[in-house]
């Protein structure tokens, strides 16, 4: 025979009714056979989970204890803890409510911060002043320098890390006064 006869034989085989359902009877026998192994396996029989140390001083879990353990392993009834089908349902409710809030609170817009009086409006609303509230210049005495300097140490003091750092938040709140030392020598008390 030749590939062209051979070609032709294949291609005109009579349909068989069987030959359409087979993706489906496929389909269905293993999810049977799923069930079937899903409800003879242990772990779907057992109801105890049990907890025990072992020689490593791990804490362990499982259905099944090795036998030197089973005199310190614990047991609990794990049926217990399962759902009701009618809990599982409301619980499924709440989840599904959630997600809906969520997916509407991240479509909203962002709302503005609240102002400080009625009427006013974020730009019009005070700025936060910052820590010592004067700043030095070259006319300041060195008296009012030493004073600015303490204040501006202490405003950073919450602010300063274990390693000596300062955080960033504290250059919000502080104004950083550099040490009158350079312009006014040593403190004198």
């Amino acid at each position: 025979m030749t590939h062209l006869t051979l070609l032709l034989r294949r291609t005109h085989k009579p349909e068989s009714p069987f030959r359409l359902m087979r993706p489906l009877l496929v389909r269905i026998s293993v999810a049977l056979i799923a069930a079937a192994l899903g409800l003879f396996s242990p772990v779907a029989r057992s109801a105890s989970i049990c907890r025990w140390v072992d020689a490593n001083g791990r804490t362990q879990m499982s259905d099944v204890v090795p036998d030197k353990f089973k005199q310190s392993a614990t047991c609990s009834d794990s049926r217990k803890y399962e759902l009701s089908p009618g809990q599982q349902r409301e619980a499924e409710r709440r989840v599904a409510e959630q997600q809906i809030r969520m997916r509407d609170k991240i479509a909203q817009p962002p709302k503005q911060a609240a102002s400080i009086a009625p009427g006013t409006t974020k730009e019009k609303s005070l700025p936060i002043a910052k820590r010592p509230t004067e700043l030095v210049t070259d006319s300041t005495d060195c008296q009012t320098r030493w004073r600015l300097y303490d204040e501006s140490v202490a405003c950073f003091g919450p602010y300063r890390t274990t390693q000596g750092a300062t955080k960033p938040e504290g250059f919000d709140k502080c104004n950083d006064i550099p040490s009158p030392e350079i312009k006014c020598g040593p403190r004198r008390n």
